[in-house]
């Protein structure tokens, strides 16, 4: 026996087109020993199931596509009691002489079966026949039928199998190719420019150009070898006039064998919004569509969050920006119309209690690019309310900031500033309050709880800008060796508390009066300050609650 042949058209390691399995690549699965008889030249036809069939005539049960299986009973000679074309039943306990078949029943039988769309025959041998008859054979060639012999030793329902297997593995392909399709449109959709990177998208995984059009009937983005826009200014005109979910599709005078399809953009309340118009010379596959439905859709969300979704921020923003003076002085009706927008601006379904978040970028932070980080931002807190600044982001959010939260944001490379609650009137100034706190974050590198901190100005200043104070007034005494250091920042220190009282310096270091005041006068001239002056002693005093991590010059 031969080993099974590659069809025309199609090789054994061709990709089949996403969910089809085509009859070339059916036999090239087939084991050792099936033998194509004769090749009709349909080995690229998608081939829709295997079925084993003894009648004389299985057309009334068949779908086009098909490939049918028969072991020669509708070819055998009508025995006494038996009627023509295989109703007797033929003894097959004995062997069998080689049988002859009428070329006339062949014939028919095979013209029938083309008749109906079937693939491919597949003829079994044994136990009526040891070879295809040549009359079979013949009329195959003369209709445009694939033959196949399948040998006794391959049961019909391996072949069965063989195809359920290939049936399934076609369609993890398709969904594997499907999910990365998806996972490309979703990265277009994140892009500085998602109508324009969505349509690269597209035409990059579908043989087709592509053009999206605004309300006004005008080009808004494409990609592909588009065609001159005023030839479809016809089919974006029916596209924008129309109502309700549907599809236009006009062939284009001119450009031979392109069809030009018209989606619609629709707003949740049916009003068109734009209209995408894609060119293709070839009809799409099921798949293909569904990949058209996909960026169809996103294109739809797209252009309702620029014209007609998000209502409530836009309103906020307009009644802020022109009328600032209601936020303190307007009347109980403005107000609370002004808190309704609020907490829908933050995905609440009432007013309640809100804070201010400030988002640090961090040495480890990557940039995503605004448009995702904005996404990215507004999906985390749950708000619309996010401004991206010159530091990394602001946001007004409804959200306590748990530790979960707070640990994905700084698994992101960032630090927050995680302010108190407040109401409308009062986000302004818990805006100032976290700004106050963003450079313990960006010292630190951790995230801040405004609730969790001592409102000094140590505490506030925070160590890295605390020891650098202290370095720098402190420089001449952290130089000092350290037995005198140590006692030149005691009696500073001393002094200070003492709110400049020799007497009260003197009683606490157990030295005399004038003493301490001959070296405080040397610390001033080693420090080049004047003790006198108020805002000196405040710049000392908060220095020296650092002094002991500071640093001497040049280390």
């Amino acid at each position: 026996m031969r080993h099974i042949a590659p069809l025309a058209g199609e090789t054994p390691d061709a990709v089949p087109e996403q969910d089809a399995v085509t009859l070339g690549r059916f036999l090239g699965k087939l084991p050792a020993g099936v033998t194509v008889l004769h090749d009709a030249g349909n080995g690229g036809a998608p081939l829709r199931w295997v079925e084993p069939s003894e009648l004389g005539d299985p057309t009334p049960y068949l779908l086009d596509g098909e490939f049918v299986l028969t072991a020669g009973l509708p070819f055998l000679q009508p025995e006494a009691g038996g009627g023509r074309g295989g109703q007797g039943h033929p003894d097959t306990s004995r062997p069998q002489a080689p049988r002859t078949v009428d070329p006339a029943l062949a014939d028919e039988y095979v013209a029938r079966l083309v008749a109906a769309g079937v693939a491919a025959l597949g003829f079994g041998l044994e136990p009526y026949y040891d070879a295809v008859p040549d009359e079979v054979a013949d009329a195959c060639r003369r209709r445009g039928l694939t033959l196949v012999e399948v040998p006794a030793s391959i049961p019909f329902a391996a072949l069965g199998l063989e195809f359920s297997k290939l049936l399934e593995s076609g369609n993890a392909q398709a969904f594997r190719q499907l999910a990365e399709t998806n996972r490309h449109l979703m990265r277009a959709v994140l892009s500085a420019r998602p109508e324009h990177e969505l349509l690269a998208a597209l035409t990059q995984k579908i043989p087709v150009w592509a053009a999206l059009f605004g309300p006004d009937g005008k080009v808004r983005a494409k990609s592909g070898a588009v065609v001159e826009l005023s030839t479809v200014q016809p089919l974006v005109r029916k596209l924008l006039a129309g109502s309700g979910p549907r599809v236009e599709t006009e062939a284009l005078p001119g450009h031979g064998q392109v069809l030009a399809v018209g989606h619609p953009l629709r707003s949740s309340k049916d009003a068109t919004l734009g209209g995408l118009v894609l060119g293709t010379a070839t009809p799409l596959t099921p798949a293909q569509n569904s990949v058209v439905s996909s960026v169809v859709g996103l294109l739809e969300l797209l252009v309702r969050q620029r014209t007609s979704g998000s209502l409530a921020p836009s309103q906020l923003a307009t009644a802020v920006l022109l009328h600032p003076e209601s936020l303190a002085g307007g009347s109980t009706r403005q107000l609370n119309s002004l808190r309704d927008l609020l907490a829908q601006s933050v995905s609440g379904t009432r007013t309640g209690p809100l804070r201010v978040v400030q988002g640090v970028r961090l040495d480890g932070a990557v940039a995503d690019g605004p448009v995702r980080e904005l996404l990215q931002w507004r999906r985390l807190f749950d708000t619309k309310l996010v401004e991206l600044t010159e530091f990394g982001f602001a946001a007004i959010t409804r959200l306590r900031v748990d530790d979960q939260l707070v640990a994905e944001v700084e698994r992101l490379g960032w630090g927050l500033v995680v302010g108190g609650t407040a109401e409308l009137p009062g986000l302004p100034s818990a805006y100032r309050t976290t700004s106050a706190l963003r450079p313990r974050v960006a010292a630190t590198g951790r995230t801040v709880r405004e609730e969790e901190q001592a409102w000094t100005v140590a505490g506030l200043l925070g160590g890295g800008a605390g020891n650098m104070l202290a370095s720098r007034l402190l420089a001449p005494v952290v130089a000092l060796e350290p037995e005198r250091r140590d006692s030149q920042l005691g009696l500073l220190r001393s002094w200070l508390g003492a709110n400049g009282n020799w007497d009260a310096t003197a009683k606490d270091l157990g030295l005399h009066r004038n003493s301490v005041r001959r070296q405080v006068n040397a610390l001033a001239a080693l420090l080049d300050m004047d003790f006198n002056q108020a805002a000196v002693r405040a710049e000392l005093w908060i220095a020296l609650q650092f002094v002991d991590s500071a640093s001497p010059p040049g280390t």
